[in-house]
């Protein structure tokens, strides 16, 4: 069986960024599946005289186009690297050779090269779901033209009609997919969760110089790991950063990531005096060296801007906390916040935090036995519900399903 992984941000784990289609991809290589990767870097390593560049890695064939991108371009600017990535990579995929696609978002445009390659190479495709697009975008006022409108919307209805199976991050997101076209119910049926990578994230035994950062040693430390985008809210983190130092000043944030909010977070953090006192922002740091961070801190944690569309994220940041057995903080409602409830492994706040909400946060943080309980949940949901074999063998009776239709 050969596999064509269509991911337009394929991050390797010494890289930064999410490592999902790594682990998926590696995982299949060693169940006998052939893999191979269509990807656009921004590494100028893998720039070169032809348009594509292809190497062998971990059992994986990895087909690079170089294309600068990031969250420093405008909405415009990384529109127009989407258009790029689905125009070069259709006729990449058009010339490899495979038994099906997997074509993972976002954004929505990646499902076009897997169409023309099941309408020309009669090859299907399973078609995975990580944010639900367009609803999302629109949702947060990226994309504000009627028209455009209708033509995404447009092009989802086609892309989840021609896919074998359609594959949600969450079950919000299936539950979004299927209020709007619940003729694709079936298809839609099998949620694959983002991964807790357990083997990364356990047995640790470095830990970070904390005290060597902050000049004096954190009573309790929330790690937050990813970008520094419009949508992922960080300045709430300022925000409860500002009402926390009143009440506990040995309580801190380390932020660590980068992105185009970056430089406002900093200048935020300045403004309102908790720079450098009880937050700490940090460059980016790889896959592979997180895990020595989250195990230095008490707790990780997810943010986003308070819109209910996107309370269905799988954020990595929600699952390497658990993978490394640390409570999780996040500041929205939706299937994570159940999650949380459910099988007490976090806290979450509100998306307008209050002085009595803060002094509730610390009086949680200094809980102990409580903290240790959850860490002990955190590992056990990890290990039960997310862990990177439950996700392979999902998948694969999804690939089963497809090879005997």
């Amino acid at each position: 069986m050969k596999l064509i992984y269509l991911h337009q941000y394929f991050k390797f784990p010494d890289e930064t960024g999410g490592t999902r289609s790594y682990d998926l991809a590696t995982s299949f290589v060693k169940k006998g599946i052939e893999v191979v990767v269509v990807t656009a870097t921004s590494d100028i390593n893998h720039k070169s005289k032809k348009k594509w560049k292809v190497i062998e890695r971990d059992g994986l064939l990895v087909n690079y186009i170089y294309l600068p991108y990031g969250n420093h371009l405008s909405y415009f600017q990384r529109s127009f690297v989407f258009f790029k990535f689905l125009w070069f990579s259709t006729f990449r995929l058009l010339k490899l050779k495979g038994d099906f696609v997997l074509a993972t978002s976002t954004p929505l445009t990646i499902g076009i090269p897997a169409l023309f390659k099941k309408w020309f190479g009669k090859t299907p495709y399973i078609f995975e779901v990580r944010d639900v697009w367009p609803e999302a975008v629109i949702a947060i006022g990226a994309i504000r033209n009627k028209m455009m409108q209708k033509l995404l919307y447009l092009l989802e209805r086609v892309v989840y009609k021609n896919a074998s199976a359609v594959v949600p991050l969450s079950t919000d997101m299936q539950k979004s997919i299927v209020n709007r076209y619940p003729q694709f119910t079936d298809k839609s049926s099998v949620v694959i969760e983002n991964i807790s990578e357990i083997n990364r994230f356990q047995n640790i035994e470095d830990e970070i110089d904390l005290e060597n950062i902050t000049g004096f040693k954190p009573r309790f430390s929330v790690l937050y790991a990813g970008t520094f985008g419009k949508v992922n809210g960080i300045d709430r983190v300022i925000d409860l950063a500002q009402k926390t130092l009143l009440i506990d000043d040995k309580l801190v944030y380390i932020l660590i990531g980068t992105g185009a909010e970056k430089e406002n977070v900093i200048q935020l953090a300045k403004q309102i005096g908790v720079f450098s006192k009880n937050v700490f922002i940090l460059d980016p740091v790889s896959k592979n060296e997180l895990p020595t961070w989250y195990n230095t801190t008490s707790m990780g944690s997810s943010f986003v801007i308070n819109i209910k569309e996107l309370w269905a994220n799988s954020a990595n940041k929600f699952f390497d906390t658990l993978a490394a057995g640390k409570p999780i903080l996040i500041n929205h409602e939706g299937w994570q916040a159940e999650i949380i409830r459910e099988y007490n492994i976090g806290y979450v706040l509100p998306p307008i935090i209050t002085n009595k909400e803060a002094s509730e946060f610390v009086k949680y943080t200094l809980d102990e036995n409580h903290i240790l309980k959850q860490q002990e949940n955190a590992l056990s949901v990890a290990k039960e519900k997310y862990s990177l074999e439950v996700a392979v063998d999902k998948y694969l009776s999804v690939f089963n399903k497809i090879s005997n239709k």
